[in-house]
């Protein structure tokens, strides 16, 4: 992967100045952002800590989100050094971070992961899915005979006669999880756009804003669940409910398959092969951000990154592989970036 440099660092000598002294106190990397990101980064960290003379990293969850709200808070030892996040960072975010004088950072994509619809291993047979019918269950307004209308429908037969007939109850991830945003833009939109209800929307004197705003938007009359905690949160939601189906990253599920069965999505299966191909439609790549202020003062903040993508970890054949990450074809070229402490622009 190719580094580029979002921020211009005029302010940062200041603030890594300021911070050195203070910064020496804490010799253990700090990590915290996406739960898909999560068990790649407890894999890392554990195996860093027992390969390197550097104490173990700490990792922890909260979302995307989450995670990089506390990230752009400053500089100083009192604030993480990395990132997880199974999105890229938004232009709002880079903002926060420079206006709290976090001005160079390190973009880091570690490979790939997709979006898997699981139920019940022994429940309803939700084993296929499109985007249209995930519009269909889960949007307040639907196109019914040619009118947008309130979503009638309570059964996933009645939106689609060849699923299951039983109660609509979706467990999808709530809106601080990078999962969210994928799961809006690569199955809700592309339902929505291709059921016709976004041209019927524009049709009926909606800008293309408020008509995309309007396909992302999920019902709230209890069909649809968001869940705010890390994917665990949602697989007990489905043990406890039969009828359950829930949104995860395909690692997730990987490890939970005496549990749960995946159903394919516009009749591709989720897997590593359709994934790094592009073959599978729901997928998105995965990333750590690293503060570079904070390089050379809390011990072992290069390393981890160096680390987590050699070859040896996050390369085909390594744990994180076997776990259910999908390789960075262009890994060689991440590395030499880590190496170069190359920035974002």
């Amino acid at each position: 992967m190719k580094f580029t440099t979002l921020v211009s660092a005029t302010a940062l000598a200041v603030a890594s100045t300021a911070f050195v002294g203070a910064a020496q106190a804490r010799d253990q990397v700090q990590v915290a952002g996406s739960s898909t990101v999560l068990p790649y980064a407890s894999i890392v960290a554990e195996v860093f800590g027992e390969n390197t003379d550097f104490p173990t990293p700490v990792v922890e969850s909260g979302g995307s989100s989450a995670g990089l709200k506390r990230f752009c808070e400053g500089v100083g030892e009192n604030t993480i050094d990395v990132a997880n996040a199974s999105r890229k960072i938004r232009e709002k975010e880079i903002k926060a971070c420079a206006e709290n004088g976090v001005t160079d950072i390190m973009e880091v994509r570690i490979g790939y992961d997709g979006i898997v619809f699981a139920s019940q291993k022994d429940g309803p047979a939700f084993t296929a899915f499109t985007p249209v019918q995930w519009h269909n269950a889960l949007a307040p307004k639907v196109l019914v005979d040619g009118a947008i209308v309130d979503n009638p429908y309570t059964k996933w037969s009645e939106v689609d006669a060849s699923l299951p007939d039983v109660e609509i109850a979706a467990f999808i991830p709530g809106t601080k999880h990078g999962t969210r945003e994928v799961f809006e833009e690569k199955v809700l939109l592309v339902g929505c756009e291709e059921s016709g209800a976004m041209k019927a929307m524009m049709d009926g004197g909606m800008s293309e804003d408020d008509a995309e705003d309007a396909c992302l938007a999920v019902r709230t009359d209890g069909k649809s669940v968001d869940i705010d905690g890390d994917y665990t949160e949602t697989l007990a939601r489905i043990d406890s409910n039969p009828n359950g189906v829930g949104v995860f990253g395909l690692a997730f599920y990987e490890n939970n398959t005496d549990k749960l069965k995946v159903a394919t999505m516009s009749d591709i299966a989720p897997s590593t092969e359709t994934i790094s191909t592009g073959e599978y439609p729901v997928s998105r790549p995965l990333f750590f951000y690293v503060k570079k202020a904070h390089i050379g003062v809390i011990p072992g903040l290069k390393e981890y990154a160096q680390f987590f993508t050699a070859d040896e970890i996050a390369g085909p054949q390594g744990p994180l592989a076997q776990y259910g990450l999908v390789s960075d074809p262009e890994l060689a070229a991440t590395q030499a970036s880590i190496e170069a402490e190359e920035t974002m622009k």
